[in-house]
């Protein structure tokens, strides 16, 4: 059976840092389903739903946020 993964996005920036060598992306991925959740956990979260995206990615970075430490971080910004 298939494994599905949903992460709804409240706000997501993709970033082709590239300079042409293709596949290098920084991402910020904001999410309620982090909740709770560590950086690692996050991460693997995201990769389960990229992983056929990322088998053909240069450099993946991401920054992955609740909504809640996304309003914290822009408020002290």
């Amino acid at each position: 059976m298939p494994l599905h993964i949903v992460i709804y996005l409240v706000l997501q920036d993709v970033v082709d840092d590239s300079d042409g060598c293709g596949g290098k992306f920084t991402v910020l991925i904001v999410s309620d389903k982090f909740e709770g959740k560590g950086i690692l956990q996050r991460h693997r979260l995201v990769h389960q739903v990229l992983a056929e995206e990322i088998k053909q990615i240069h450099a993946f970075t991401q920054k992955t946020l609740t909504s809640t430490e996304w309003t914290e971080q822009e408020k002290s910004q």
